[in-house]
Formats: structure tokens, C-alpha cells, sequence
């Protein structure tokens, strides 16, 4: 029996358009899956209909991945596709599998000898970069930096002379409600030429990219970035 296809497939950012923001390359495979591994099936089922899937979203079959799901429950996802059944796999947010749990399925799949499709969409890590201004060619996301203000603001500066040494651009993301405390510490504890990017609202109302040398930053007020999705970049 032939193997199945996981197909990665990226979501709208937000409340964004999704028929207005992934291909229709992206939209034509979506359409012909009937079975997803998801974060969280609610979700997924009003992306499905506002993507226009042709189905009726109750006959699609859902699993669920997120921070919850034990080690040894990943297989029985793969199972369908075992069957050789296509499925996709979904985020909640931007492209599966980075800064996302579906990473470890997308290992497993590799192990099991499942084809791997990753399909286009936005990646607000990427957008963020592209429109920073900041070094395109070297550059590393680093995911959540540390909850404790001591320990943020250490990593910072192990992140700035990092980017220093290597010329490169480091990334990295907050749980929205803490955005300000970042920014606040990044201005803080950064050296003054550093340059300090903050895109947020990426595709959405509200679309903003700041790309300022820090003490550009401490000559202005500081954007109110409370429950809006941001990415930051810092570049030494």
C-alpha cells in the first residue's frame, strides 16, 4: 500500500483574508483534503470555511496537536496517512512547524518514510525580515527569550554581542501581552547603534514595521504593542 502526503499548510496571521493571502496552489490542495492534524479543531474548522473548502466541514476528520498532546500519541496521527491517506497539517497562526508544535509530526513522518509538502503562506517571521532592513543573508530566530526580567535582559545582551560577532540578525517573539516589557528592555539593555526592529499586525489592520538604532528609540515614545502579534529583531 502506497503512503499518504503530509501536506504543511499555512494559515492567515490573524484575522487576515485567508482567500486573499494563500496561493491558489495552496487553496486547490487544501480543497482536496479531507483529514487534518490541527491545534485546535474549533479554529480549523472556521479557517476551512472561510478558505471556501467545497466540502461540508462536518465531513472532514480532525486530530488535534498542540502543547497537551503526550509523546505517544504523535503515531496515531500518522495513522491515515500509513493508510495512505493525504492529510494536512495545520497551525493556528503562519506557516506549521515553526515555533510550532507540528514540528515533532513532521519528524515522525520522515521516520515512518511519509512524504513531507510544505505549501506557501505567510510566515510572520520572514515578512518581518524581509521588510526589517536588517542582515537578510545571516540570521536566527531564537523563539521565546526568558520570562524573568533579569534573565530576559542577560539573554539580550548575549543575543546583541552574538549578532555582533557574527554580523547576523537575531529574531525572536513574546506572548503578546509582555511585547511591551521586551521592547522596554531591548531599548534598555542594547548598545546605541544597535538597530532594533518591531513588526506587528503583519497582513492585518494596523500593519506596522519600526526599524530605529536604539538611541532613535529612547528619543520617542514607544509603540503600544499590549495583545498585538509581534516579531523582534535586533541587528549589532
Amino acid at each position: 500500500m502506497s503512503l499518504g502526503t503530509l501536506y504543511l499548510i499555512p494559515t492567515p496571521l490573524g484575522e487576515a483574508d485567508a482567500l486573499a493571502c494563500l496561493p491558489p496552489a495552496t487553496l486547490a490542495a487544501l480543497h482536496r483534503l479531507d483529514t487534518f492534524v490541527v491545534e485546535e479543531e474549533r479554529s480549523a474548522r472556521r479557517f476551512l470555511a472561510t478558505a471556501g473548502h467545497p466540502r461540508p466541514i462536518r465531513e472532514l476528520h480532525f486530530a488535534e496537536l498542540n502543547e497537551h498532546t503526550r509523546p505517544g500519541a504523535y503515531a496515531a496521527l500518522l495513522q491515515p496517512l500509513l493508510e495512505g491517506r493525504d492529510a494536512g497539517l495545520l497551525s493556528e497562526a503562519g506557516c506549521p512547524a515553526v515555533a510550532d508544535p507540528g514540528a515533532q509530526l513532521v519528524a515522525l513522518a520522515h521516520t515512518r518514510g511519509i512524504a513531507v509538502k510544505p505549501l506557501v503562506g505567510p510566515s510572520s517571521l520572514l515578512l518581518a525580515l524581509m521588510a526589517s532592513g536588517l542582515e537578510g543573508q545571516r540570521f536566527c530566530f531564537h523563539g521565546y527569550l526568558p520570562v524573568e526580567k533579569n534573565a530576559r535582559q542577560q539573554k539580550l545582551r548575549e543575543l546583541e554581542k552574538q549578532s555582533r560577532e557574527q554580523h547576523a540578525t537575531q529574531l525572536f517573539i513574546e506572548t503578546p501581552y509582555r511585547n511591551g516589557h521586551l521592547l522596554d528592555d531591548m531599548v534598555a539593555v542594547c548598545a546605541p547603534a544597535t538597530r532594533i526592529c518591531v513588526a506587528y499586525n503583519l497582513t492585518q489592520p494596523g500593519e506596522q514595521v519600526l526599524t530605529l538604532p536604539v538611541r532613535a528609540w529612547k528619543q520617542r515614545p514607544l509603540p503600544d504593542l499590549h495583545r498585538q502579534p509581534a516579531v523582534f529583531l535586533l541587528l549589532a
